[in-house]
């Protein structure tokens, strides 16, 4: 079940649902606006958040920003009655997404070519059900690199990120609250034959993400964590970029002298991390 969250005075966030793959949505709210952070995976998603927001007195939102042009995070933008902005990039992956059909056969049949994820297909399926009117609307305002909205009494940063999960990857950085909005932006690429890492591509995206003050972070399909929990997680990451790049992405030697290194047995991430190292690297080198 979703709850709506307050972390601080100034950010609320709704929690995911794995099932359907609802991602977190954020609410900054300042003195004279509220942001909203994506756009939910439908418009239920969409007019489920604001409803819960009304509900606890938040002021509906005048904007919203689109971090990324994946489905769970844009689809509920037709439901929204007020304006939008992304990075330019995504306005561009939203273009190609709007000749499509979500029936069930078309979304089949572009699994079975390789342009649709099996997963992200069945939890169209379970969050639409039967009726799939799905609408792709665009966003009305886009930027490249970056963009400052304040919002009176608190300043959001938008950050484009780029990263494996989707070249188009934005973060929002909540100034005044040390709140950083990763969203997906450190997962793996999921659009490719196999799950993957890069180097170079993991490497640029966390020294970005270090340029920015933050105390909190938020994983759109996980919770907000500590810096403390981020730090290990970008550790992991680095350590394993680094063997990957050392051993030419030999996954035994790879998961050996990370093993060497922690002192210990590695837990289900940590293999995973590695495989999908090694997977970026045949895939691309």
């Amino acid at each position: 079940m979703q709850t709506l969250e307050k972390l601080s005075e100034r950010f609320w966030y709704q929690t995911p649902v794995s099932e359907t793959d609802r991602p977190i949505l954020g609410a900054v709210v300042g003195d004279d606006m509220t942001l909203m952070i994506d756009a939910g995976n439908s418009e239920n998603h969409a007019k489920y958040f604001l409803k819960e927001l009304n509900k606890n007195g938040i002021q509906k939102p005048g904007l919203a920003v689109i971090t990324h042009w994946h489905w769970d995070h844009i689809f509920g933008m037709s439901a929204l009655d007020f304006p939008s902005i992304a990075s330019s990039r995504t306005k561009d992956k939203m273009k190609e997404l709007m000749p499509f059909s979500w029936t069930d056969e078309a979304l089949d049949e572009r699994v079975k070519q390789g342009i649709e994820i099996e997963f992200c297909a069945t939890a169209i399926k379970k969050e639409f059900e039967e009726n799939r009117d799905i609408k792709i609307k665009l966003p009305t305002i886009t930027f490249d690199e970056k963009a400052e909205i304040d919002l009176g009494g608190v300043t959001c940063i938008l950050q484009h990120v780029g990263g494996d999960h989707t070249t188009d990857s934005i973060i929002v950085y909540i100034k005044e609250e040390k709140i950083l909005f990763l969203a997906d932006c450190i997962y793996a690429n999921m659009y490719a034959p196999r799950n993957n890492y890069t180097v170079s591509n993991t490497n640029k995206l966390l020294d970005v993400i270090d340029t920015f003050d933050a105390e909190t972070y938020i994983l759109s399909h996980w919770k907000p964590v500590l810096k403390s929990e981020y730090s290990q997680e970008a550790k992991t990451l680095r350590s394993v970029a680094k063997l990957t790049e050392k051993f030419k992405g030999k996954n035994e030697s790879i998961t050996e002298a990370y093993r060497e290194s922690v002192g210990r047995e590695l837990n289900e991430d940590e293999i995973e991390t590695i495989q999908f190292f090694v997977n970026g690297y045949e895939l691309y080198q």
